[in-house]
């Protein structure tokens, strides 16, 4: 499935590089195929050439199956899926905007 099948808005500008905090933002979009080719070859780039990155997409890739071998027998609604990818976007870019706020203090 694709994004557009999926309605799913992916925050990726396909003319520039992706940086950390976009790229972490849709690293669910990313593992659950809900992004385009292009999308996918730009997160995939740069997971490619981000330890950092790489290492948290890791860390969801696990979560997320942890999750479906735990969960695997319950669907989510839509809704509840949207909401709660919407919360982790927003609280990953909270994240990483506090981290550069305070690296430019430094």
């Amino acid at each position: 499935m694709s994004s557009d099948e999926l309605n799913v808005e992916i925050n990726i500008d396909v003319t520039k590089k992706a940086g950390c905090s976009e790229v972490i933002a849709e690293v669910w979009a990313f593992l659950d195929n809900e992004c385009d080719q292009r999308q996918r070859e730009i997160l995939r780039q740069h997971l490619d050439e981000c330890s950092p990155c790489l290492e948290q997409y890791g860390i969801e890739e696990h979560l997320k199956i942890l999750l479906a071998r735990k969960c695997g027998g319950d669907h989510a609604s839509a809704e509840f899926k949207d909401r709660l990818r919407a919360c982790i976007k927003e609280k990953v870019l909270e994240r990483a905007t506090a981290k550069a706020e305070a690296e430019q203090q430094q």
